[in-house]
């Protein structure tokens, strides 16, 4: 009975020290990533990329656009996710790595009957605004 108490006190000190040691070694470590989320309100596919618009504040929006080439393998600037079928709002998760862009994350709904999808009237130019983007700049 005594050797029970103690193995299971010892134990019982070892599994609490554990977090002790766990916290030590992490501290160190710190990522230089950062993000910043923001909820997608409309979602334009253009034959360049698609146009972001997500909500800036209050009762404002704002406008990104992602060339299409940053979601390929090549481009690796781009991630899309599809939501599964539900509530979840869509919303764009843009990551930085010490202080520069380094890619974004499209968390959207696969049906484009989905309210959040929009459509460019086909005679309106935007090709300008997907020529030469290199980063993208959350506004609040």
């Amino acid at each position: 009975m005594k050797k029970l108490f103690f193995t299971a006190l010892i134990g019982i000190a070892l599994s609490s020290a554990a977090p002790l040691f766990a916290q030590q070694i992490s501290e160190g470590h710190e990522s230089e990533f950062f993000y910043v989320t923001a909820s997608i309100e409309k979602i334009y596919p253009y034959n360049k990329g698609y146009v972001i618009q997500y909500r800036k504040g209050v009762n404002q929006m704002a406008r990104v656009y992602l060339p299409y080439e940053w979601f390929t393998d090549a481009g690796g600037r781009g991630e899309l996710v599809t939501l599964p079928a539900g509530r979840d709002w869509p919303y764009l998760v843009v990551y930085y790595k010490a202080g520069e862009f380094s890619h974004v994350r499209l968390y959207i709904h696969r049906s484009k009957a989905h309210e959040t999808w929009g459509n460019i009237p086909l005679n309106v130019n935007i090709d300008e605004y997907f020529e030469n983007v290199e980063t993208i700049t959350i506004e609040f």
